[in-house]
C-alpha cells in the first residue's frame, strides 16, 4: 500500500472523527447553555440536580461513559438503543454539554450586576439585557476555556474506537495488523492540522472582540 493510499484511508477515518466532533458541538453547546441555566436557577431543586449531573458526569471518565451508553442498555433490554457512532455521538455530547455548562455559567456570572442594573434603568427587560449587553462579553471570557475544549475534543474523538467506530486512530490500527505501523504516527499529522485551524479561527474571533476590555 502506498503512501497515497494510506493518506486517503485516512483522511476517511478522519472524516468520520470530524463528523463526530461536528455533531457534538451542535447538541452539546445548546444543552450545555441549558444546564448552566438550572445551575444558576433560584429553583433549588433544578439547581442541585444540574449541580449533580456535572458532578457525575465530569467525574466518570468519558471512556466508561460510552461503555455505559452501549452495553447497559443492551443488558437491560436485550438490545442496544443506538448504533456504535450514534453510541459515541450521545456519550461526547453529555459529557462535553456539562463541561460547557461550566465554562458558560463562570461567563455569565463574571458580569458585573451593574450592568444589568444600568439595563433596567433604561428600561431593557432581562432578555434584551443579555442578548444585546451581556452575550458577546460573555462570548469574549468564555473563548480562551472553550478553545481548550474544542481542541481536547478533536483529539477525545480517539476514543470512540473502543466502541468500534472506525475513526482515523481505528484506521491506522487497521493498517498497523498488516505490519505497517508507521500509519499510526502518521495520524498525529491530521490531528495537527486540525488543531491549527482551530487555533487561527479562535485567535481570529478573540481580536474581533477585543474592544470590549475586563
Amino acid at each position: 500500500m502506498t503512501f497515497l493510499d494510506v493518506t486517503i484511508n485516512l483522511l476517511r477515518g478522519f472524516q468520520t472523527s470530524f463528523n463526530l466532533f461536528a455533531l457534538t458541538l451542535l447538541f452539546a453547546l445548546p444543552i450545555g447553555l441549558i444546564i448552566s441555566f438550572g445551575s444558576m436557577s433560584k429553583f433549588t431543586p433544578l439547581r442541585y440536580f444540574c449541580k449533580i449531573v456535572v458532578w457525575i458526569v465530569r467525574g466518570i471518565p468519558l471512556m466508561l461513559q460510552i461503555f455505559i451508553i452501549f452495553y447497559v442498555p443492551g443488558f437491560l433490554f436485550g438490545t442496544p438503543v443506538a448504533s456504535r457512532f450514534n453510541t459515541a455521538v450521545i456519550a461526547f455530547s453529555i459529557n462535553y454539554a456539562c463541561y460547557f455548562s461550566e465554562i458558560f455559567r463562570g461567563g455569565i456570572e463574571s458580569i458585573s450586576r451593574s450592568q444589568y442594573e444600568a439595563g433596567h434603568v433604561l428600561g431593557m427587560t432581562n432578555s434584551q439585557i443579555f442578548f444585546r449587553v451581556v452575550l458577546l462579553q460573555v462570548i469574549k471570557r468564555i473563548l480562551p476555556p472553550m478553545s481548550n475544549e474544542f481542541i481536547t475534543l478533536i483529539k477525545d474523538t480517539a476514543l470512540a474506537r473502543v466502541v468500534m467506530v472506525v475513526e482515523v486512530i481505528k484506521v491506522a490500527e487497521n493498517l498497523a495488523s498488516r505490519a505497517m505501523i508507521w500509519p499510526l504516527f502518521y495520524t498525529g499529522a491530521f490531528y495537527l492540522i486540525f488543531v491549527g485551524i482551530l487555533t487561527l479561527l479562535f485567535g481570529y474571533a478573540e481580536k474581533k472582540l477585543s474592544y470590549f476590555r475586563a
